[in-house]
Parts: C-alpha cells; structure tokens; sequence
C-alpha cells in the first residue's frame, strides 16, 4: 500500500493538485484589492462651515459617500451650515466610505401647541412659556368667557391646539375681556331659522329654545316669533328663543297674539304713579330729667313795698347852700 502512495503518477496529481490551489487562492486575492482599492486612499476633505449642499458635491467629487445628521438648531450659525464632520478632516478613508455630516437645522425643532382654549390666561401663559413659545400679543375681545383663551394666533393666522410650529415662535393670545353691555336684539321674524341662527351668532348672542310648529326640526322654516323683542337691549351671551313654521307670520296671526299675551306684557301707563311712604326710623327715646323727690317746700314770703322817698324838706336850706334831693334806698328783697 505505502508502495502504491509513492507511485510517481499519485504525486504527481497531488503536485498538480497543490498548485491548482495556490493559484486559486492568489486570484483571489488580487480579485479582493482590484475591487476594494487595498492600499488605495483619501483624504477626507474639511467642510466644516460650508452649506450641506456644497458638502455633498464636494464628497461626491471625491468618491465618498455622506450621512446627514442634524443636531439642536445654534441660532449663533446659519441655516444648514456643516458644523462638525466624522472622520475628521483630513483623515484618509478608503473610496465610498460614508463621511458623517452633523448639520445645523433650518430652525428650531418643532413643538406641538398646547391646548389651551378656553382655560384660564394666567395658567395659559405659563403652559405656553413650558413648550418654549413665547406670547408676543394678547388682544382682548368682547365674550361671555372673561379671562378665557379664545383662540391663538400665529402668523395672523389662528392654529388649533396640536398644530406644530418651532419651538421659540413668537405667538399672539386673544384674551376674552368679558360680555357686551346693552346690544340690541336683531329682527329675525321672516329669516329662515339657519339664517336667524347666523345673525344670532354674529351679534353675540345664544341660540335659545327653538320651536318648529310641526314638531320638525327643518331649519328652512320661517321664523314667526322671538323673544326678546327685535330692538330690546340685552347683554352679550343672552339667550334668544325662536318660533318657527313653514307657515307664514301673517298666517300664524292668532297664535302670535296668544304669545303676545304671555311675553310681551304691556304696562297700563296711564295709572296715577304709587306712592311709598317711608317708615320713619325709630331711634332710642330721648333722656327724661329725673322728677326730684319731694321735700319741704319753701314758704312765699310776701315782698314788702319799700317805703316810698318823702318829699323835698319845706325847711329853708342855708344860706348860699344849694338844697340837695335825697337818694332813694336800695331794695332789700327778703327771700
């Protein structure tokens, strides 16, 4: 057996075998650096700071592939500028590696608009402040909901809550600023009731109780009735009841009369007016001197006449004297 194994024609295949597989695996080899550029490569080149779109052409030029990736938007560079670039400038890569760009975005990244219609402005603001948006404006208009949101603006243009918008855009608030005094009422009789509807709601005012005659709820029925009266002030948010039928309000004479009576009350002016006395206000009731307790009691003693003066002395004065008149006495009154 060892004889046949070295039989010059079995080594000889097993050389021919050897060499086969020795070329094989060189082809081979050579086939890999043709396709994968061994030992070829280049350098990356620096487009930091240029816009992404000179970037590409730039890297395609040099046979390299790009991945963009944007990062938290820098007010401080422009708009899809190339901020950092990996592998770095100047590193050498083989042909069609993908070179990574990190790119500042157009703006700031996108934040949903809170809902906060018809809450409280106070917390409104706040919760607006949270998402980074910032309130520029806030108009107040007439509503019954005071220091309610109504609506939000951007741009001009009213958003609805969920919309998505850049963070830190600057936004307007319409505030309500509370009901309208005195409004008059307008004539709806004759409209239509989605035509009385509208007219409702553009004067701010409710749509009230609305009865359909034939129990339908057809808003092409005409209206025969309203309370309150067209030309009556009312307040903003009042409500406004209807009647309607798909009669006409000559027709529906009689039954306006019977509503009439029960809505529209008239006041007899010709009755003298009624008078109202006012109650008098009763105070506490004045202090009484005490009665003194009685006692012994003071005799009157009758007064005494005082003597009257007599008259001049009939006795002749003295010689070179002037006669004198004599004084009356004082009273003496004897208690």
């Amino acid at each position: 057996m060892l004889k046949s194994l070295f039989n010059w024609k079995v080594l000889l295949n097993l050389l021919l075998a050897i060499g086969i597989f020795v070329v094989l695996v060189w082809l081979t080899f050579r086939w890999l650096e043709y396709h994968t550029n061994h030992g070829q490569e280049i350098p990356v080149p620096n487009v930091i700071n240029k816009s992404v779109h000179d970037a590409v052409k730039i890297l395609e030029d040099a046979g390299l592939d790009y991945e963009v990736d944007s990062a938290a938007y820098n007010p401080k560079y422009r708009p899809l500028q190339v901020l950092k670039v990996y592998p770095y400038p100047g590193s050498r890569v083989k042909d069609g590696r993908a070179i990574q760009l990190m790119v500042n975005p157009k703006s700031w990244a996108p934040v949903a608009v809170p809902d906060v219609i018809n809450k409280y402005s106070g917390l409104a603001f706040q919760r607006l402040e949270q998402v980074g948006l910032k309130v520029a404006d806030t108009i107040y208009e007439p509503s019954i909901q005071k220091d309610a949101v109504l609506r939000i603006l951007f741009k001009g243009n009213t958003i609805k809550p969920g919309t998505k918008i850049p963070r830190f855009s600057v936004i307007d608030v319409v505030v309500g600023s509370g009901p309208m005094r005195n409004i008059a009422i307008p004539n709806l009789v004759g409209l239509t009731v989605k035509e009385a509807k509208a007219l409702i709601a553009r004067n701010l005012f409710e749509v009230g109780l609305v009865d359909y005659e034939d129990g339908g709820n057809d808003d092409s029925d005409i209206v025969y009735y309203q309370d309150p009266a067209s030309g009556d002030a009312r307040d903003q948010g009042m409500q406004i009841d209807l009647w309607a039928s798909k009669k006409t309000p000559a027709e529906l004479r009689g039954k306006i009369e019977i509503l009439n009576s029960t809505y529209r009350m008239k006041v007899d002016t010709t009755l003298p007016p009624v008078r109202y006395d006012e109650v008098p206000n009763f105070q506490d009731p004045p202090a009484i001197d005490p009665v003194p307790a009685p006692g012994p009691q003071k005799k009157d003693v009758p007064k005494t006449e005082p003597a009257k003066p007599t008259g001049t002395s009939t006795k002749p004065a003295a010689s070179g004297t002037t006669p004198t008149t004599e004084k009356p006495k004082a009273k003496k009154v004897i208690i």
